[in-house]
């Protein structure tokens, strides 16, 4: 029995050490999997010489070289020389609980893991101060992205380790000298000398919250190229520093409204705006630890000889427009023009090669914040986007979405006042009463007038046809996604915002129909330090095509259009700046207090884009964009081609008519003016002009001669039969209008093509309303104030009502709220006036076509008197 137990027993002491064994060689191997490859934490300290990065034009030529950012240009400070408004603002921002934990916070692995699960995504991370120090300086760039469990440990044994090596402010100065802070800033020194050209130990607060901000994403929150973001992000910044208890809430508000000034440090650089622009697209495609290994040697598209004309070209053009510099003019108005910015880009239309990119006049002007890339800000573009909606709406596909028939260019738009009807945010219905540019009404125009010509009205008109949405995603497949908030109808008149750009690359849809992506770089290599044998590279090839927006036929419309001399004359004069000696389309932009103007055009091998203002968003004085960027965008063009371009190529699906141009109809007799239009096969007019018609009058009654009329006593006369909404603009253009009489006969089909009572065609357009009286005045929705300087007897409202087809009615009357306001027999039209009143109103016309029939009455119109507050008017400008 007790030799049966010491057999047990040994037994036991076997397999527990066969256990402990088994143990040990499973930890000795997790410990290998995990931690033996790992290098020692004292590898941060390593300061090992880098090759540079080099920054290369198309043809080789120098644009900047970064030096090793582990050596010249990061600068290490101790904690001494670093303001404590930047160690709080990184420690809120990083890692709140820095000075609390060893490594590895617990509290904020558990905060991490409930809102992932909460939020069923990973929607916030835990990685301590410490742990992105492991992560970035002791790990390879193949493991250091990775989300596996086995990096997750590794990271948090090397934080361990550093913990226990270096003490928290040794780490905390460690991590502000190596982070990286975009526009190879690699440390705070860098980044304060960069981004606010002074040393780290004068920043502010306000100026170390926003560099604090930068480090979770650098490209993105770029102040250099999107201030907004910045300043977003700074506050965000602000916030957690508050919370973190090292500010007040007073404190946040004053430091908040400290202005930053951005200035960049005097370094050897050409095209920096451009290079600035090619180092984000670096960190974007190869990250910050290919910036950091260096020996890059980076081949762009730009063309450094074009850049530098380019340069010279803005910067010649803005002294002349405020008349500066070597040919400074004795125009006072001139002088107090207040535009001081502009940028500029050319790309190459077929490959979307970004050959020129002027940010602004001068990089190194902090008066203009130059710096800042305007090439790459969002603004608003004026009238320079209504060409996608004409082209939207030119397009059989594009305008089968919107479920409607496709415009041509000879169709004809009505450019008289009118009010839209809008929603706002909130879901309520406000008035929108768009002006032109010039003030003026221009009746009847084409589709080719109204574009060519910037009128705002008809672009409305055509927005509303099509739908904002419809806009919203044309616009988006060719390239401009800045489109993002909810927009009304002014959207076609620059109400959203774009970037110069993408705007500018947008345009490339009109020579084929296909988009055009914007190009930076064409190939990079790679050289290692220890290598002398070459380098590796990678090539950035061009899309061979892109995405097909509109069709070749659409395109080429609007191509035509934007490049006809002629059809612009009425706005821009015979010879303007506009014009070349090859051919090139074109359009600019104004928009509204003069804030932004542009010009944007383009050739069978260049796009050319223009923005012309000021960094602050201050108004600028009487600049328009043929005024402001059209000088530059004519300089630009002749200067990107060494040798003329060829024609606009023009597809088989289009043909040619002969049409009568005031109606957009097939010729006939009576026609005053005949040209020739370019139309879509299929959407060609089939039907002779009906609007001028021939009438025979009797010259003793003024009325249609009959069969009885003797010939001594019958005349011709042509007269211009355009829908009733028109009568105002007619009585003030001196166009003669028909009688009444003859419009009552010729609605009634009772007057032929050849002046005599005979079967006729309606002779209104096709989708006017049908409804038999209509309101003109006023606008539904319309909101009114009553001013308390002026009299009373001055504050009346006109209101009209009009027959629809033309013809007399027994009896008239214009209703307000109920009651009669004005009273006409055996008429057409009646009008009068309303003394305003404070409240809501409502207004209607009826009447009975002959005494004793049934009264009927066109919609209502409602709207609203209110007492004087303000009443601001925008416009958007060709």
């Amino acid at each position: 029995m007790k030799r049966w137990r010491s057999r047990i027993k040994q037994q036991g002491r076997r397999l527990l050490l066969a256990a402990a064994l088994f143990g040990a060689l499973v930890v000795a191997g997790l410990y290998a999997w995990l931690f033996a490859d790992l290098p020692p934490v004292t590898a941060v300290e390593l300061r090992a010489a880098r090759p540079t990065t080099q920054i290369l034009d198309r043809n080789g030529k120098l644009l900047y070289e970064v030096l090793d950012p582990l050596a010249g240009k990061q600068i290490d400070l101790d904690l001494s020389r670093i303001p404590q408004a930047c160690i709080q603002a990184t420690i809120a921002t990083e890692d709140s609980r820095f000075f609390h934990h060893p490594g590895v916070d617990p509290l904020a692995i558990a905060r991490a893991a409930w809102q992932n699960l909460t939020s069923r995504s990973v929607s916030s991370g835990a990685s301590t101060l410490t742990q992105q120090l492991a992560r970035n300086l002791l790990m390879d760039a193949g493991e250091r992205y990775e989300t596996s469990l086995r990096r997750k440990l590794r990271e948090a044994y090397l934080a361990f380790q550093l913990e226990r090596h270096y003490s928290k402010e040794q780490l905390l100065a460690l991590y502000l000298n190596q982070t990286y802070y975009g526009n190879f800033a690699f440390g705070l020194e860098a980044a304060a000398q960069i981004f606010f050209a002074k040393p780290a130990a004068q920043l502010s607060a306000a100026e170390c919250a926003l560099l604090a901000g930068l480090v979770q994403y650098p490209t993105g929150y770029n102040p250099l190229i999107d201030p907004e973001a910045a300043k977003g992000r700074q506050l965000t910044v602000l916030r957690l520093m508050r919370d973190a208890g090292y500010l007040t809430a007073a404190q946040v508000e004053e430091i908040a409204r400290q202005p930053l000034q951005y200035r960049s440090r005097l370094f050897q650089i050409a095209a920096p705006h451009f290079v600035m622009y090619v180092q984000d697209l670096l960190v974007q495609q190869l990250g910050v630890e290919a910036l950091r290994r260096g020996g890059l040697r980076v081949y762009t598209t730009l063309d450094l000889d074009l850049q530098r004309q380019a340069e010279a070209a803005v910067r010649r053009r803005l002294a002349q427009l405020t008349c500066q510099g070597e040919r400074a003019c004795d125009d006072p108005a001139a002088r107090t023009r207040r535009v001081d910015n502009a940028a500029a880009v050319v790309l190459d239309s077929a490959t979307g090669e970004i050959l020129t990119m002027v940010g602004s006049p001068d990089y190194f002007s902090a008066q203009i914040a130059g710096n800042v890339n305007a090439a790459l800000v969002k603004r608003q573009p004026g009238s320079a986007i209504k060409p996608f909606t004409y082209a939207a709406a030119l397009d059989p596909a594009w305008s089968r979405r919107a479920g409607r028939p496709p415009l041509t260019a000879a169709s004809i738009l009505a450019d008289l006042p009118k009010t839209f009807t809008v929603k706002n945010a909130d879901g309520s219905f406000a008035p929108y009463r768009p002006q032109n540019y010039d003030r003026m009404w221009h009746g009847p125009v084409s589709v080719r007038d109204a574009l060519a010509n910037s009128y705002n009205l008809p672009a409305v008109e055509v927005l509303e046809r099509i739908g904002v949405e419809t806009l919203r995603q044309l616009a988006g497949q060719a390239g401009i996604h800045t489109f993002t908030g909810r927009y009304g109808l002014a959207l076609t008149l620059g109400g959203g915002e774009v970037r110069l750009l993408d705007l500018t690359a947008a345009y490339g849809i009109f020579d084929d129909g296909k988009a055009v992506t914007p190009r930076a770089i064409l190939r990079i290599e790679t050289v290692e330090p220890d290598d002398a044998q070459g380098s590796a590279a990678i090539d950035f090839q061009a899309a061979t095509s892109g995405v097909q927006v509109i069709a070749p036929e659409a395109a080429y419309l609007i191509t035509d259009i934007l490049s006809d001399e002629a059809a612009r004359a009425p706005a821009f004069g015979r010879n303007s700046v506009l014009n070349l000696p090859f051919p090139a389309a074109v359009k600019t932009g104004t928009t509204t207090d003069w804030r932004d103007n542009w010009t944007i055009g383009y050739s069978t091998q260049r796009l050319v884009g223009v923005w012309v203002g000021n960094a602050d968003n201050a108004p600028m004085v009487g600049v328009s964009g043929v005024d402001g960027a059209g000088p530059i965008w004519h300089d630009l063009m002749r200067l990107a081609h060494l040798r003329p371009p060829g024609p606009f190529a023009r597809p088989a699906g289009l043909v040619e008519v002969e049409i009568c141009a005031p109606s957009g109809m097939l010729p006939s007799r009576e026609c005053p003016r005949i040209r020739r239009e370019w139309f879509i096969e299929g959407t060609q007019p089939t039907e002779p002009d009906n609007q001028f018609r021939r009438i025979v009058l009797d010259r003793a009654t003024g009325l249609p001669a009959d069969e009885s009329t003797p010939a001594e006593r019958r005349m011709e006369r042509v007269y211009w039969l355009l829908p009733p909404e028109y009568h105002d603009w007619m009585l003030a253009q001196g166009i003669p209008i028909a009688p009444p009489a003859v419009r009552a006969m010729l609605a009634q089909g009772e007057i032929g093509r050849d002046g005599n009572k005979t079967g006729a065609p309606d002779v209104y357009a096709e989708g006017q309303p049908r409804a038999p009286l209509r309101l003109i005045q006023p606008d539904a929705f319309a909101a009114y104030q009553l001013h308390p300087a002026l009299p009373a007897a001055n504050q009346r409202l006109q209101v009209e009502g009009i027959v629809a087809d033309g013809g007399e009615w027994a009896e008239l009357r214009l209703m307000v709220d109920g009651a009669p306001l004005a009273v006409a027999h055996n008429t057409d039209r009646l009008s009068a006036w309303w003394p305003m009143e404070i409240g809501e109103h409502r207004f209607w016309v009826e009447g009975e076509t002959v005494r004793g029939a049934d009264a009927l009455r066109s919609e209502i119109a409602i709207i609203r008197v209110s007492e004087f507050v303000k009443d601001p008017i925008t416009f958007s400008g060709p």
